[in-house]
């Protein structure tokens, strides 16, 4: 029996193919989906990997086996695959590893209106189903089976997009993509077309080998290509989508990236004043600007840990607006709570294109403090270098400590958040201070205790 323990992680399944999972394995998977969510219908696309297309029809028929009819929406990114679960009322599955490298490929899946499928929603149960079936007989056909039809959303899924940001009116821009040979190749040119944007593509072309670079905007190297490119071309802005197209990674007309935080403010500013106000989620380690400026603008921030799945769950309770992540997931009421890169990277367009300042000068407001960035640490015991750092900082005048996810230690002029990491030996570091000197000295300071 294959080890799932290995490829179901907390919310999605991911493992190297053949090797740890393979298209037998994954129609046991569509079988089980289809028998946890009890839908009469789901919906399925698939990333430009070459192990994805045969994966997903495997899930396909494993589902319509079961009697449930499948609508292929084939080649798509993540967010059109969860705009396709809202529109459709769907429940959905999604073909993709991401940003890892090629040779692996996962399972995304949502229910009905793209809310989260994770251990505690319905993964550990499709884990359970498949792995007793692989281990004994397959579950028995349904008397009469589903119905595998394919659809087309690209336009629809654009024309939603479209709807919730008017770019009509804006200035003429310049924008450098790159789409590190994923999704973003494939929904850019009909999401921007016919509006003010000068286009310039890179790696453009569907290829899951991935001959460029990784397709991970939040590594550094992976955006070199398009920092040069932008200073080259003189563009206006740059942005850079991850494999499946679900994150977008922004860079101004100099060639600097733009943090996570400051789009996430940004876009905050924007959702607060087309709503009237709301509430606002963020994960811990974002700026301390995000709540500041949700504040500013008459919302109410909501501050949450890591992971889609807790900020969609706090979307889901809070009715909130809008989410953001440090590491540039944007999640929207307006998109199901879910994350769409695209609407994130059309809001920056629309703010960049509505005034005719450099996008430097824009995002200049939400850039509010020093940070550090995320550092890993290889750490065998996480544990226990983790209390270390708690108790050197336990009693340091005016330190505030809360373990809501790893530790976060704060004070008037800093703070660090230090988790370990779901899947490696890592301890995750993450500093803020008001001023870049701090900030290094914090860093430092912890860091010589986790390496110690």
């Amino acid at each position: 029996m294959p080890d799932l323990s290995q490829i179901v992680k907390a919310y999605d399944v991911r493992g190297v193919v053949p090797d740890q999972w393979d298209e037998p394995l994954a129609e046991l998977f569509g079988a089980a989906f289809a028998q946890v969510t009890g839908a009469d219908a789901i919906v399925v696309g698939h990333d430009m990997r070459p192990s994805s297309p045969g994966l997903s029809r495997a899930f396909a028929r494993g589902a319509a086996a079961r009697g449930v009819d499948v609508t292929e929406i084939g080649l798509c990114s993540t967010d059109q695959l969860y705009f396709a679960s809202g529109q459709l009322g769907m429940p959905g599955a999604m073909f993709t590893a991401s940003h890892n490298p090629a040779q692996y490929n996962g399972i995304k899946m949502c229910r009905a209106g793209a809310a989260p499928v994770g251990q505690d929603s319905g993964l550990s149960e499709i884990r359970a189903l498949v792995e007793e079936w692989a281990d004994s007989a397959p579950p028995a056909a349904a008397p009469s089976p589903g119905e595998i039809t394919q659809r087309d959303v690209l336009e629809d899924y654009a024309a939603h997009l479209r709807s919730l940001v008017d770019l009509t009116a804006i200035r003429p821009l310049k924008a450098v993509v790159d789409a590190g040979n994923g999704m973003g190749g494939h929904t850019v040119p009909t999401v921007l077309a016919g509006l003010p944007i000068e286009v310039v593509p890179m790696y453009f072309e569907l290829d899951g080998t991935f001959p460029n670079h990784e397709a991970n905007p939040l590594d550094p190297k992976n955006i070199v290509d398009l920092q040069d490119k932008v200073r080259e071309t003189g563009a206006d802005i740059g942005l850079a989508f991850d494999g499946d197209a679900d994150r977008c990674f922004v860079v101004d007309q100099n060639g600097d990236p733009v943090s996570p935080s400051a789009i996430t403010a940004l876009v905050a500013a924007r959702e607060l004043a087309k709503h009237g106000g709301g509430t606002v989620i963020h994960n811990l380690i974002t700026s301390w600007s995000v709540p500041e400026v949700v504040k500013e603008e008459g919302g109410t921030p909501v501050r949450t840990r890591v992971g889609h799945s807790f900020i969609k769950e706090e979307m889901a309770r809070t009715g909130a607006i809008f989410g953001g992540e440090h590491s540039a997931h944007y999640y929207f009421r307006d998109f199901w709570n879910a994350d769409t890169g695209m609407l994130a990277a059309l809001h920056v367009l629309a703010a960049l294109g509505g005034q005719s300042g450099p996008l430097s000068a824009l995002v200049e407001q939400y850039d509010r403090y020093a940070a550090s960035g995320e550092i890993n640490s290889t750490v065998a015991d996480q544990a226990g270098r983790a209390a270390a750092v708690k108790t050197a900082f336990e009693g340091r005048e005016g330190a505030v400590l809360d373990e809501l996810d790893g530790l976060t230690v704060t004070t008037p002029d800093w703070w660090f958040n230090l988790r370990a990491s779901n899947t490696e030996p890592l301890l995750r570091l993450n500093v803020e201070a008001r001023d870049t000197e701090t900030a290094d000295r914090i860093r430092d300071e912890v860091l010589a205790i986790v390496r110690a």
